[in-house]
């Protein structure tokens, strides 16, 4: 049976972390002055290859914790700080110049593997997350219910950047911040509760076994 909570907090994580809308507008930036068809291929490839990383870590990533001896507790106690400083940065608009940053650094015609795969979509949040999520849920029915998230995610990446342009200039900037705003606070709670169940794991507060 499919545990709808676990599949919401599962999407409703990826989606804020990777935050397709704020992506959107450095997608129309990096590809400035292309064609529609350049851009529609850009925004496959980048999605395509954070997907393969994505993957690889919710594969691999608990069984690479266990090799150099950190327990899953402990990850969720690292990956919720490190999504509680990244809300931070989403709440006081740290993040979107950080991005901003790291995108004017690639200066190559093709920006869909650097900055757009690689930290921009599949950064080091959503890779903790994938971790964290699947380490909450072990098993085929766990792996599928985050895996199907993420890729519904992807998928909401991709049809964003094939019509950034027109998002853009229908949110507006101020539009961009406000839902920018939202999803800091949303993406705060969920670090925090990251963080309790790390610590419940180790017989702090309430959730304590």
């Amino acid at each position: 049976m499919i545990d709808t909570a676990f599949l919401i907090t599962a999407f409703v994580t990826m989606f804020v972390v990777i935050d397709p809308i704020g992506l959107a507008p450095l997608f129309v930036a990096l590809t400035q002055g292309m064609s529609d068809a350049a851009r529609r291929r850009i925004a496959v490839r980048a999605t395509l290859i954070a997907v393969v990383i994505l993957l690889a870590f919710a594969a691999f990533g608990e069984a690479l914790l266990s090799f150099i001896g950190i327990s899953m507790p402990a990850f969720r106690v690292a990956g919720g700080v490190l999504l509680f400083l990244t809300a931070l940065d989403m709440l006081f608009e740290r993040r979107t110049k950080r991005r901003e940053d790291q995108s004017e650094e690639d200066e190559t015609d093709d920006p869909s593997v650097f900055p757009l795969a690689i930290p921009l979509i599949a950064g080091p949040g959503a890779i903790a997350s994938v971790i964290l999520l699947m380490g909450q849920r072990p098993g085929w029915e766990g792996a599928a219910m985050v895996l199907g998230a993420t890729g519904l995610v992807m998928v909401i990446v991709t049809a964003l950047f094939m019509v950034a342009g027109t998002l853009e200039r229908a949110l507006g900037k101020t539009g961009v911040t406000v839902v920018t705003r939202l999803l800091g606070m949303l993406l705060a709670a969920l670090s925090v509760q990251f963080v309790l169940d790390g610590l419940a794991a180790f017989g702090f507060g309430p959730g304590a076994s």
